[in-house]
Protein backbone atom coordinates (compact mmCIF):
# COMPACT_ATOMS: atom_id res chain seq x y z
CA UNK A 1 0.00 0.00 0.00
CA UNK A 2 3.08 2.15 0.36
CA UNK A 3 4.38 2.01 -2.88
CA UNK A 4 0.41 3.70 -4.17
CA UNK A 5 1.48 6.34 -2.39
CA UNK A 6 4.79 6.85 -4.11
CA UNK A 7 3.76 5.78 -7.27
CA UNK A 8 1.29 9.12 -6.80
CA UNK A 9 3.81 11.36 -6.05
CA UNK A 10 6.37 10.60 -8.93
CA UNK A 11 3.26 10.49 -11.39
CA UNK A 12 2.20 13.98 -10.07
CA UNK A 13 6.08 14.98 -10.37
CA UNK A 14 6.18 13.77 -14.31
CA UNK A 15 2.93 15.24 -15.41
CA UNK A 16 2.86 18.28 -13.37
CA UNK A 17 2.56 21.33 -15.87
CA UNK A 18 5.11 24.51 -15.29
CA UNK A 19 2.50 27.68 -14.61
CA UNK A 20 1.41 29.73 -17.29
CA UNK A 21 2.76 27.04 -20.20
CA UNK A 22 -0.35 26.69 -21.89
CA UNK A 23 -1.12 29.99 -22.13
CA UNK A 24 -0.98 31.41 -25.73
CA UNK A 25 1.89 34.19 -26.33
CA UNK A 26 0.59 37.35 -27.54
CA UNK A 27 3.07 39.46 -29.45
CA UNK A 28 2.37 42.46 -27.83
CA UNK A 29 2.30 40.72 -24.57
CA UNK A 30 5.80 39.60 -24.89
CA UNK A 31 6.84 43.28 -26.01
CA UNK A 32 5.22 45.07 -23.43
CA UNK A 33 7.04 42.71 -20.94
CA UNK A 34 10.30 42.96 -22.58
CA UNK A 35 10.21 46.74 -21.72
CA UNK A 36 9.94 46.20 -18.20
CA UNK A 37 6.49 46.83 -17.99
CA UNK A 38 3.17 45.24 -16.88
CA UNK A 39 -0.23 44.06 -18.22
CA UNK A 40 -3.35 45.18 -16.39
CA UNK A 41 -6.95 44.72 -16.84
CA UNK A 42 -8.94 48.15 -16.38
CA UNK A 43 -7.05 51.48 -15.66
CA UNK A 44 -3.10 51.49 -14.72
CA UNK A 45 -2.17 52.37 -11.41
CA UNK A 46 -2.12 55.89 -10.54
CA UNK A 47 1.57 56.35 -11.15
CA UNK A 48 1.51 54.44 -14.36
CA UNK A 49 0.23 55.06 -18.36
CA UNK A 50 -1.00 52.77 -20.15
CA UNK A 51 1.49 52.65 -23.53
CA UNK A 52 0.21 50.00 -25.31
CA UNK A 53 -2.20 46.67 -25.51
CA UNK A 54 -2.08 43.18 -24.02
CA UNK A 55 -3.20 40.21 -24.89
CA UNK A 56 -4.46 40.93 -28.47
CA UNK A 57 -5.93 44.31 -27.11
CA UNK A 58 -7.97 43.02 -24.37
CA UNK A 59 -5.28 44.29 -21.62
CA UNK A 60 -3.19 47.15 -21.32
CA UNK A 61 0.31 47.79 -21.15
CA UNK A 62 1.33 49.50 -18.27
CA UNK A 63 4.48 51.86 -17.59
CA UNK A 64 6.26 54.24 -15.73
Amino acid sequence: MRILYLLFAVLFLLFQAAPGSADPIFADTAECRSQGNFCRVGACPPTFTASGSCHGGLLKCCSR
